[in-house]
């Protein structure tokens, strides 16, 4: 018998099985495909917007998304440099069979990780525990947990035009039947969502003179903390189009063979990612939208043709690839489509991941109803860990919103009821001017540690980071700069001389002023800082941190108040059901979420305030 089975190897499937086995526990993944292991079936991409932050956090807890792009990347670039810290996010373009392979590669040298190539059909539990889990032969396999990381296989049904068939991820691979029944015969609750990707096509047929070049940073930052650089990994460009109202009316004449236009496709897709069709339905007055041309390896001709998601007829497809510019000649490798599957309520999983239905069971990735290899990964690595903390007779670890982005994606999933594939925004952040990107580490190492994921010698680098940044900016705090030091430097940068004596820290928090600059000007700061024997990352976290020191006290603030409510824990078999004063809304909602603590309560919708007020009075807080 295992510790722990985990069903399906994606981007979720393999960050659970690597945590679980890096922290002691025997694991047996099953996959119905060796060769799939962490397959990017859309996007050829890692990071983005939040999804860059997530990828570091990832990485600090001790999980290998991080380092998995840093070593197959191909072109890195930093987004929305042009915006406040807090916004920056790091986004890279995969080699993705290499990235496929590194991640088998990283499964297969884990000693305590069995692997399976099987499905499984169906799960059992005893006296609503955990027992054993069904493969396609009837053969039954015990542990004593599971994860189940399903992704878009559970009766997953393939949308082009108005053929449909069935499909899990792509055309080539076939659907899971048996396990969402078995589920539901347990008490699950399950729902049907859509998701898409677009076509794909052949590099060579495309004008690159028409198009605009998009190339990578010139001093890319890596992924991972413990990646040294990833400059060598820049080998390629991206590039850019746009559709045109030729494009549009083409594809508006195939609405009417359109599966999302026709009624055949049922489930909901992802409101940030619609495909071309919806956004010209959707948008009509908008004449042009986007396209990015996105290599998928560096050894492929196969090109990512991102922006363009549709499941319209091929035909259709083609014709509006050519009526975009530098593609009038293109070559269609494969056709884009939807894929519509099963997906269960994120309301039936707690804080761990661990469903509320059924003891050591977890749920992480797309069956929760997510979108995106990023959020997938980390909700993997976080079943992982806590499932094995769990047999380990460990207390949990759970990440708060203030935390990480982690904390956010799993409270969202938690609180929120998911009608649509959920996707990760810097918006979803109350606190993300502290959950930036460059602190991951500063914030996560501990957590990391002690999941038993990040090593004595990496937790004790972050420490010592730390306690540099703290006492540095007391010393620029209390380091003052006399007039005659600094007023030359200050009116060559357009501010008004000083007329007196000036604390380091005041003078950094101006625009344009830069703390080498300050230690040039300065012998009492030149003889303190010794710049040669730091690391960059601190005089970068020292400028971040007082640049905005007013705004991430203020974020720090308010966190505290809301973290009262999130200590203020809810016992798990409480009796909703015997509170005649809540709400009917109130007692219903709260019954089906099973918040874990006041604060994830609160931030239930249809909730309301009086309902928190009674709850607590009833707890006697």
């Amino acid at each position: 018998m295992y510790d722990i089975i985990v069903v399906g190897a994606g981007h979720a499937g393999c960050e659970a099985a690597l945590a679980a086995a890096r922290t002691g526990m025997s694991c047996l993944l099953i996959t119905s495909d060796l060769s799939a292991i962490a397959r990017m079936s859309c996007n050829p991409a890692i990071g983005g917007v939040a999804k860059g932050q997530m990828t570091r956090e990832i990485d600090a807890l001790g999980g290998q998304m991080a380092k998995a792009i840093d070593a197959t990347g191909i072109q890195f670039r930093m987004l929305n440099k042009s915006k406040g810290a807090a916004m920056h996010s790091p986004r890279a373009q995969a080699d993705k069979s290499q990235y496929s392979a590194y991640m088998r590669s990283a499964i297969e040298h884990e000693p305590l990780i069995d692997i399976l190539q099987d499905t499984v059909t169906g799960v059992s539990a005893t006296n609503g525990r955990f027992s054993d889990v069904t493969i396609y032969s009837g053969r039954h396999i015990r542990a004593r947990a599971a994860i189940l990381t399903c992704g878009t296989f559970l009766n997953g049904l393939i949308h082009i035009g108005m053929d449909h068939f069935p499909g899990g991820r792509s055309v080539a691979e076939p659907p899971v039947h048996g396990l969402t029944e078995s589920l539901n015969e347990l008490g699950f609750s399950s729902g049907r969502l859509k998701t898409g990707t677009p076509p794909r096509i052949d590099s060579r047929s495309v004008d690159y003179s028409a198009l605009t070049e998009q190339p990578g940073d010139t001093d890319p930052t890596p992924f991972s903390f413990d990646t040294l650089s990833v400059s060598h990994r820049n080998l390629v460009s991206c590039h850019i189009t746009r559709t045109t109202s030729e494009t549009h009316e083409i594809l508006r004449e195939g609405f009417d063979r359109s599966p999302l236009f026709t009624g055949k496709v049922q489930g909901i897709g992802p409101r940030y990612c619609p495909s071309v069709e919806d956004k010209i339905s959707r948008f009509p007055d908008k004449n042009s939208h986007h396209i990015f041309l996105e290599p998928e390896g560096t050894d492929t001709i196969e090109m990512y043709v991102n922006g363009f998601s549709t499941s319209l007829p091929e035909d259709i497809q083609l014709k509006g690839l050519r009526s975009l510019p530098g593609l009038d000649q293109v070559k269609m490798i494969r056709p884009g489509y939807a894929i519509e599957y099963d997906y269960f309520h994120s309301w039936q999983i707690g804080a761990t991941m661990e469903t509320h239905m059924v003891e050591n069971l977890y749920f992480a990735g797309q069956i929760n109803g997510t979108s995106g290899y990023e959020e997938a990964a980390a909700q993997g690595l976080m079943a992982g860990i806590n499932a094995s903390l769990k047999l380990r007779r460990m207390p949990p670890l759970i990440l708060g919103r203030s935390e990480a982005y982690i904390g956010v994606l799993i409270d969202d999933l938690i609180t929120k009821s998911t009608t649509e594939p959920y996707r990760m925004f810097t918006s979803s952040a109350e606190h993300r001017l502290t959950l930036r990107h460059d602190n991951a580490d500063l914030r996560l190492r501990k957590s990391g540690f002690y999941a038993g994921l990040v090593s004595r010698e990496a937790f004790d680098h972050s420490q010592e980071l730390r306690e540099a940044i703290d006492g540095y900016t007391m010393l620029l705090r209390e380091q003052k700069l006399q007039p005659y030091e600094i007023n030359d430097h200050l009116v060559s940068k357009g501010y008004p001389a000083l007329s007196s004596a000036t604390s380091a820290l005041t003078l950094l928090k101006r625009p344009g002023i830069v703390l080498h600059d300050l230690i040039s000007h300065s012998k009492a700061l030149e003889s303190s800082f010794n710049i040669a024997g730091h690391c960059p990352r601190l005089y970068e976290q020292l400028a971040i941190e007082i640049k905005y020191e007013g705004y991430i006290k203020r974020e720090r603030l308010m966190a505290d108040r809301i973290s009262r409510l999130d200590h203020l824990r809810i016992p798990e078999n409480f009796d909703y059901s015997a509170m005649a004063s809540l709400s009917n809304e109130g007692r219903e909602k709260l019954l089906r979420h099973r918040p874990s603590t006041i604060g994830q309560a609160s931030r239930i919708l249809g909730v309301s305030p009086s309902d928190i007020s009674i709850l607590m009075i009833r707890l006697g807080r």
